[in-house]
């Protein structure tokens, strides 16, 4: 019965030039809207210059939940339906077209029928015509671009579907650009917050210029806005010129040769003042490594700083265990000569005199062991032959 009335003709007939020229008009649309949305709207409107479309819907089918919605849906009798669940149970002529993968059209007693063998009942309002195609996205079907008329079975023949068919092809490109381009965006995103949250500065520098530069970067060299970095020049983090064209020999050389640049140099903030930093490049071009670069930046002056205090507590570990030997060493004999010159202080073979200086000189000797005993800081002082030695007087915290 459905194949009699597809026999059926309209006796007017559409349109060529018109019809190719409404094709053209969605396939501009297809790559100059700003959305899906718009992009629907489009369709529909262009549509309606050759068709009838008061009834017209575009349907996405969700697989894995088993659900259809409707993401622009015109209709004189229903309105704007919802979500449908459990779909694949439903007596639904969409769902005829995804399983067919291929336009479809559907007389009123079709419809009536479908829904009986089902034992279900129509979902909507019976049309007296309804055409549908399929949107396909490599090789799988992703929903379905319908149209429907409850006025007269002759408001569509036959060769529609053909159009429709047509149609759904530029509506699936769409939708796999657009959702193409939406999942890069995301992507662009998550990566921009990645990015945004590092505790390094990291920049896209080309040709020695910045492009982008993430928040560290500003907080690094204490600028205030990413408009002060962006498109200037990459001298403005160097301390001189001469510091800019040797760090550009060093990053040149190291991409030409590895493809990655990694060094410690001194950079400058917004306000003058000069830090260390680590600093390493990528580039993805050997030919013209300053092409397109991505740079990080670390400042290392706290690293350096905390190793220049580890260093200075490890000479003085040193010099301290050693003045702890040096004073153990010492004190034994001192002591020993401090009592024999006590012992011979009623010598009279003996001058005063030099008993006094051999008590001089070992009470010195006794404050020097003291000082060593007391030392508290490394600290140096020249020493003849462009040697440097320990100063045990501003070292040690004994006053005395």
């Amino acid at each position: 019965m459905m194949e009699d009335r597809n026999k059926k003709k309209n006796s007017k007939a559409r349109d060529a030039n018109k019809t190719l020229e409404v094709l053209f008009e969605i396939s501009e649309a297809v790559t100059s809207t700003r959305n899906l949305d718009e992009l629907y709207r489009v369709i529909h409107q262009s549509l309606g210059r050759i068709l009838k479309v008061d009834n017209f819907y575009i349907a996405l089918h969700h697989e894995d939940k088993d659900s259809i919605v409707f993401p622009y849906h015109v209709d004189e009798k229903d309105e704007h339906p919802a979500e449908i669940f459990n779909f694949s149970e439903t007596a639904s002529l969409t769902g005829r077209v995804i399983k067919a993968r291929e336009p479809l059209i559907f007389f009123e007693q079709d419809i009536i029928d479908f829904a009986k063998a089902r034992n279900q009942k129509t979902i909507g309002t019976i049309s007296k015509i309804w055409i549908g195609a399929p949107l396909i996205i490599k090789k799988r079907v992703i929903g379905v671009i319908a149209m429907q008329s409850f006025n007269s079975p002759d408001d569509y023949k036959v060769e529609d579907l053909n159009l429709l068919n047509t149609i759904s092809q530029h509506i699936a490109l769409a939708i796999e650009r657009k959702d193409s381009d939406e999942k890069l965006a995301e992507q662009r995103k998550i990566l921009e917050k990645i990015l945004e949250s590092s505790p390094v500065g990291i920049c896209l520098v080309e040709n020695r210029i910045f492009k982008w530069v993430n928040n560290e970067m500003l907080n690094m060299f204490g600028y205030e806005t990413k408009d002060d970095f962006e498109n200037a020049d990459a001298r403005m983090i160097y301390n001189s010129d001469a510091d800019y064209k040797e760090a550009g020999k060093i990053i040149y050389y190291d991409l030409k040769d590895k493809g990655k640049s990694d060094f410690d140099f001194d950079l400058k903030k917004k306000d003058g003042s000069i830090f260390k930093a680590h600093i390493i490049l990528t580039s993805s071009s050997s030919e013209n490594p300053f092409e397109s670069t991505i740079v990080t930046f670390a400042d290392i002056s706290q690293r350096e700083l905390a190793q220049k205090e580890k260093m200075e507590r490890e000479k003085l570990q040193g010099v301290l265990e050693m003045a702890g030997a040096v004073c153990h060493e010492i004190n034994q004999p001192l002591q020993t000569i401090i009592g024999y010159s006590t012992l011979y202080q009623e010598n009279e073979s003996i001058s005063p005199t030099e008993l006094n200086n051999i008590k001089t000189q070992a009470t010195r000797i006794g404050l020097i062991t003291r000082r060593l005993s007391n030392i508290t800081q490394y600290k140096t002082v020249d020493y003849p032959g462009d040697t440097k030695i320990v100063d045990i007087w501003g070292s040690s915290n004994d006053a005395s």
